[in-house]
């Protein structure tokens, strides 16, 4: 199986932590982020791992290199100027499609800066029996940005924050508005179906392909941990979590 780590982002809001290193190589009790994505992402069977850099891109490569690359296939998709989660998937679509475009083994796609024990094989499971275009782990907890899914936990649109008007996929009798965890299990069919260009966000074509009736689907993770690690505050009670 094959999986994307989407580790490019500059990591502002970690600084001064990302003040001499990219956020991928931030560390949590003595782990770094890149290491516990990927060794999560192994656990599951994952053999296979693109991930896309820009800040610090020589550190990264040096840090793969000095850890013989976990014992995985890694490949690195280097970006001179940031893409977004679509534009970093899009540019490293051939990753995906190399054994043959008519293969449609799903592939993960996971934020760097996200701790969870979100159940990833239950997750692959739920993606293949609905026959998913995208499952998207979400939960039921506040945000500034919560995508809306129907009562068959199909993607039907996005509302920023609580009170904000909700912009419409589709129509849908109800709307449950969830928040993403950064954690995707892809179809490769997507890959051709994103005709959006240069930097953009992967949930622009979510919203549009689930106007087009593809199924994006919701994969609801209340039952797990999960911890954005985006801020110095949420790595120091990530290292408390661990322990």
């Amino acid at each position: 199986m094959k999986a994307m780590v989407l580790a490019a982002g500059l990591g502002t809001r970690l600084r001064p932590l990302t003040n001499h290193r990219p956020k991928a190589l931030v560390e949590v009790d003595g782990r770094t982020l890149l290491e516990i994505t990927v060794t999560r992402l192994r656990e599951c069977g994952v053999r296979d791992v693109i991930i896309n850099v820009h800040h610090f891109a020589p550190m990264m490569l040096e840090y793969l290199k000095a850890h013989s690359n976990f014992g995985m296939r890694i490949e690195v998709s280097c970006e001179d100027v940031l893409l977004d989660t679509g534009g970093g998937l899009k540019k490293a679509a051939w990753f995906f499609l190399e054994d043959g475009a008519g293969r449609d083994e799903p592939f993960i796609l996971h934020n760097v800066d996200v701790l969870s024990t979100i159940d990833l094989h239950r997750m692959i499971a739920a993606h293949k029996e609905h026959g998913s275009l995208a499952t998207l782990a979400v939960q039921k907890r506040p945000t500034s940005r919560y995508l809306l899914f129907d009562d068959q936990q199909q993607l039907c649109g996005r509302r920023a924050g609580i009170d904000g008007l909700p912009e419409t996929a589709r129509a849908c009798a109800s709307q449950n508005a969830f928040a993403f965890c950064g954690i995707h299990v892809i179809s490769p069919r997507l890959l051709p179906l994103m005709k959006e260009e240069g930097v953009f966000s992967i949930i622009t074509s979510y919203l549009r392909l689930a106007a087009n009736q593809e199924k994006i689907m919701a994969f609801p993770a209340d039952e797990y941990y999960w911890r954005d690690l985006g801020k110095p505050e949420s790595i120091a009670q990530a290292a408390q979590d661990l322990k």
